[in-house]
């Protein structure tokens, strides 16, 4: 039997959402897990991620793994080159789990500007670098840009035979514009699988890669995501605390909660939530409804944005995340005659602390009006961080079917890139090009104000 240290406490979900009312969606719950299961709920052609193991099997992890190798043996650091689900993965497991002395990945193609970009090449000078672009079609226009840079910067430093051995694309199995040039130009590849969206794809070579050059087992982080899969078949909120997840989160939004906030303790879980952002913003966030995902980081936010969940308008819910054990051992020194007035916590560990904050965050803000519920993570190590990316995958996609959305297509992803393209002129948008340009002008900068 599969088993995961984690846990979800919703005790402070009171008087709000009561345990009653959160077990009166069992029914519901049910039937969208034989929705997602047998495929005949919306969206069921991207079902890829519902089996990690499968996903990815052990000769794949095996190849993922030796790449991996291979380009730390030839380069001192990895860029990585996406948007979105591309690489969001990667850098929360990256960032939660890479110790100091692993090899650095950066991540290009998350945004169009020239500043970052600029940046980061000097910071790479006189680096060994290695490429790993992710693109299902080659053609987005962030990665591609990107690319174009970094592809053209490492041909430049290291001659084009030896570039062919340090870049990697991970892209469509046969078409596509990344395909072809990988093809042409020799580069190994990696599949995008069809049947996976990219902010379910971490669990695949879309995020494997990256996470294994950083020195991480892939091995142990795909177990503890197949382990809580099959924790996951068992349709009892009162014993799955995905479903239970899910359930509670569309009983405080059926009550007019507008906002969930994903609050940890932990700064190398910030990336894990710009993660849980992108895959509840992007899944649920349809047909103009659903929770709008944010984040905070604990204890830092506490003297600032703590302010507004203690004291502002009630319409948030907060879940927080905490780590139960495997933190180091610091303990506050003993200072005689220290007048800061930490007497009383000298020889206590930080870990104590931090939880005890914890603790009175959660009471503070159940007191002031926010419903909050805990994930409790045993620890945090490959194991359990692939438990919980899946914890939140599966709870995601059931909680798309509760709200009666697709949680697997993305369009209104589409909106600002058509009007981007027939702003640059791009080819086959020129009949929109002069409409684009007409509304911008007709009301962007007609009414500026400014200070002369």
């Amino acid at each position: 039997m599969a088993k995961i240290g984690l846990k979800l406490d919703i005790g402070y979900l009171k008087p709000e959402a009561p345990p009653e009312e959160i077990l009166a969606w069992q029914s519901s719950v049910a039937d969208a897990d034989r929705m997602l299961n047998k495929g005949t709920g919306p969206g069921a052609e991207f079902r890829g991620w519902l089996h990690p193991g499968e996903l990815a099997p052990p000769a794949l992890l095996s190849d993922i793994s030796k790449t991996a190798r291979s380009l730390q043996d030839n380069s001192d650091a990895l860029v990585v080159i996406g948007i979105g689900g591309s690489y969001l993965g990667a850098r929360a497991v990256i960032e939660a789990l890479a110790t100091d002395d692993a090899r650095p990945v950066f991540f290009a193609g998350i945004n169009i500007s020239a500043d970052y970009h600029q940046r980061m090449m000097k910071k790479l000078e006189g680096k060994r670098v290695a490429l790993n672009v992710i693109s299902k079609s080659g053609t987005t226009t962030e990665p591609a840009v990107a690319f174009r840079l970094f592809q053209q910067w490492v041909i430049q430093k290291s001659g084009k035979d030896a570039a062919s051995k340090l870049i990697v694309a991970t892209t469509d199995a046969k078409k596509g514009a990344l395909v072809k040039l990988a093809q042409d130009s020799g580069y190994k590849t990696f599949v995008v699988p069809d049947d996976v969206g990219g902010r379910y794809s971490v669990l695949s070579p879309v995020g494997l890669l990256p996470i294994a050059y950083a020195g991480i087992n892939i091995e142990e982080l795909v177990n503890g995501a197949s382990d809580c899969s099959i924790l996951c078949d068992n349709t009892d909120i009162n014993t799955n605390p995905a479903y239970a997840y899910a359930a509670a989160r569309n009983t405080l939004y059926g009550k007019g909660f507008n906002v969930e906030v994903f609050s940890h303790f932990e700064p190398r879980l910030h990336y894990v939530a710009e993660w849980w952002k992108q895959l509840y913003g992007e899944s649920e966030g349809k047909d103009h409804k659903a929770l709008f995902p944010a984040s905070v980081e604990f204890t830092a936010d506490l003297h600032s944005m703590g302010q507004y969940i203690q004291e502002g308008r009630r319409f948030l819910i907060e879940t927080l995340v905490t780590i139960e054990s495997g933190e180091p051992g610091l303990a506050i020194p003993v200072v005689p005659g220290s007048e800061d007035g930490l007497n009383y916590l000298e020889g206590r560990p930080l870990t104590e602390v931090n939880h005890e904050a914890y603790r009175a965050t959660s009471l503070a803000h159940w007191e002031g009006g926010v419903p909050n519920m805990t994930i409790k993570l045993e620890r945090l190590d490959a194991r359990h961080l692939g438990a919980l990316l899946y914890f939140y995958e599966r709870a995601c996609a059931i909680s798309g079917y509760l709200g009666r959305v697709n949680p697997f297509d993305q369009p209104g992803v589409e909106a600002y890139k058509n009007h981007m393209f027939a702003l640059l002129g791009k080819p086959g948008f020129e009949d929109k090009t002069k409409e684009i340009r007409h509304k911008v002008e007709q009301v962007a900068g007609q009414q500026e104000i400014s200070f002369g």
